[in-house]
């Protein structure tokens, strides 16, 4: 599960906004020991004070989706959701690392340094399914996070 997640080139990320209402995103992030990041960019958008950003602030509880899918082989179909608590990072040296690390997936930022707040997720559980493989799995880190809550 973790291989494919870390590989996929976008995710959805789900958050809930400050009056109790699902938003999901695309967005590019990278994977980083048991966190993710994503960066605020520089593709065009009407402002940086992003709803993710207000949606994170007021509850970190977040999940992110990756997949695959392919019309001719069905047996190629996967997704992994990861569940995590998220926090926004405007500076820093955490802030720097995570935008570096994203600049080694990204061609575009290795080109572009995006100069916008990090959204860090420290990973509680990971999810998935593979058409090749049995029934949705979690992880051995997943069932040690739900025993202790």
């Amino acid at each position: 599960m973790r291989a494919r997640f870390t590989a996929a080139r976008v995710a959805r990320l789900a958050s809930v906004t400050p009056v109790a209402q699902p938003h999901v995103v695309p967005l590019c992030f990278t994977v980083h020991g048991e966190e993710i990041f994503s960066v605020v960019d520089f593709k065009p958008k009407t402002t940086v004070e992003l709803a993710r950003l207000e949606n994170v602030r007021a509850n970190p509880n977040v999940s992110i989706v990756a997949d695959h899918y392919e019309d001719e082989d069905w047996d190629r179909l996967w997704w992994v959701r990861v569940d995590g608590i998220a926090r926004v990072i405007e500076g820093g040296v955490e802030h720097t690392t995570a935008v570096q690390l994203l600049r080694k997936k990204y061609p575009q930022y290795a080109l572009r340094r995006p100069t916008g707040a990090v959204i860090a997720i420290a990973i509680r559980r990971w999810t998935g399914w593979s058409a090749r493989g049995a029934s949705p799995r979690e992880s051995t880190l997943a069932r040690q996070v739900a025993r202790s809550e």
